[in-house]
């Protein structure tokens, strides 16, 4: 797979088989991503990879605490502006519409959107699962560094076969990721990622992208 094949095919995945992913195609992909850019070398990202029994059981415990309908863990970082101010406001909306239509909920239908939206914390039925800490006296170009850091890993694994869900909805639960993790208290929780290979039988939408000319220009002589 080349580097346009594995960019274009990469897209958050929403339904995952219960195939392992094999550790080693793990210790491939995270030992290569190790050379992803970052502002002078520092390599910010602190990583935790989770499978098995003690991932199983995070899921199982996640799911209940939300669907119990627990508050959030108090956000440590803002997810979106609370004002999100167009074109961005409006991107956000239309995915929401394509993805509970590909799943045939209707906006009214708050109880099926919630089940929907559950599924984050169980994977999406994925096996393995990603978490992404920062230190917390790194600043602005250091979280940007991490982006880089789970780009490169997100296309290594359409290398390896596999795909990915990129999911800032850990970051609600993290003192329920924490209680496995137990990471030292300066690090924060950014993300969490599925990993996983599809199960093509469930729909979906591929949301689509802006105008080249809506967000590059190109001054030339």
């Amino acid at each position: 797979m080349d580097v346009y094949e594995a960019v274009t095919s990469r897209r958050a995945v929403r339904g995952f088989t219960d195939r392992p992913v094999p550790r080693e195609a793990l210790e491939r992909v995270l030992s290569a991503a190790a050379w992803a850019p970052s502002g002078s070398n520092i390599q910010p990202w602190n990583i935790v990879v989770m499978t098995g029994a003690p991932l199983a059981q995070l899921k199982k415990l996640a799911v209940e605490r939300v669907a119990a309908g627990d508050p959030w863990d108090e956000p440590e970082y803002v997810m979106y502006p609370p004002d999100l101010k167009s074109p961005y406001g409006d991107r956000r909306s239309a995915f929401g519409k394509e993805r509970y239509s590909a799943l045939g909920i209707a906006r009214a239908d708050w109880e099926a959107r919630q089940r929907a939206a559950i599924a984050n914390w169980d994977c999406f039925g994925a096996g393995t699962a990603l978490f992404c800490y920062v230190d917390r006296d790194l600043g602005l170009p250091q979280w940007s560094d991490l982006g880089m850091y789970l780009q490169t890993v997100m296309l290594l694994l359409r290398a390896e076969g596999l795909h990915s869900c990129p999911q800032m909805s850990w970051a609600k639960v993290r003192k329920t990721v924490a209680t496995f993790v137990a990471p030292p208290k300066n690090l924060m929780l950014f993300c969490g990622m599925s990993i996983g290979y599809e199960d093509v039988s469930v729909d979906y939408i591929r949301t689509g992208r802006a105008p080249l000319a809506e967000t590059v220009t190109i001054i030339d002589g």
